[in-house]
């Protein structure tokens, strides 16, 4: 079943097409793979970065949309990301980056596309586990910036995940939001009491 990948902003879309046509950008990244590719890169599948600050006894609390993630495709394969912010004027490209994530998000994408069930691709952070999932939402209408994971939802952790949760093992949001519950360490902000 195809995925329904939500548009992203076009200025964040821009912004990494800029940044992918400039030499300096591409060179200064520290993208080994991005610098050495013979063919040219093009900016594919962008998908909302959420991340997931508490989850409470009862479930997910709130996410919040910290930015888009584009895969960098050189060729037949991913080989690098690009990550946009929004800023107070608008969306802006980041940085280039790549690593086990990348290889792994575009091996979760091709696993989601043999689902039966059409699902929203969205990526959702969990930094108090350090851990990062392929979020596959249930509402192909929804706006991909705005939302909360449904119970129905599936997330798939992505490699490398931690020790304990099986990455690429698709989760429904119940089953695996109470692993998460007792597992994550609470994310302490500067003056705040310990």
């Amino acid at each position: 079943m195809p995925l329904h990948v939500p548009p992203a902003p076009a200025p964040a879309l821009r912004s990494v097409l800029t940044a992918l046509a400039s030499p300096t950008a591409v060179r200064e990244a520290r993208t080994p793979a991005l610098r050495a590719a013979q063919e040219p890169a093009t900016a594919e599948l962008p998908l909302p970065v959420h991340v997931l600050d508490r989850i409470t006894p009862e479930g997910v609390s709130a996410t919040r949309l910290a930015g888009w993630r584009f895969q960098i495709r050189c060729g037949s394969h991913a080989v690098a990301a690009a990550e946009t912010k929004l800023t107070p004027d608008g969306w802006t490209f980041s940085h280039f980056f790549e690593g086990p994530y990348v290889t792994s998000t575009e091996r979760a994408l091709r696993q989601a596309e043999t689902m039966s069930q059409p699902y929203q691709p969205r990526l959702l952070s969990v930094p108090g586990l350090y851990m990062l999932t392929l979020w596959l939402h249930g509402d192909l209408t929804a706006d991909g910036a705005t939302g909360h994971p449904a119970a129905t939802d599936l997330l798939v952790p992505l490699a490398p995940a931690p020790p304990g949760i099986a990455a690429h093992r698709p989760l429904r949001v119940a089953e695996l939001i109470p692993v998460l519950t007792h597992r994550a360490t609470p994310v302490r902000l500067m003056g705040s009491p310990a």
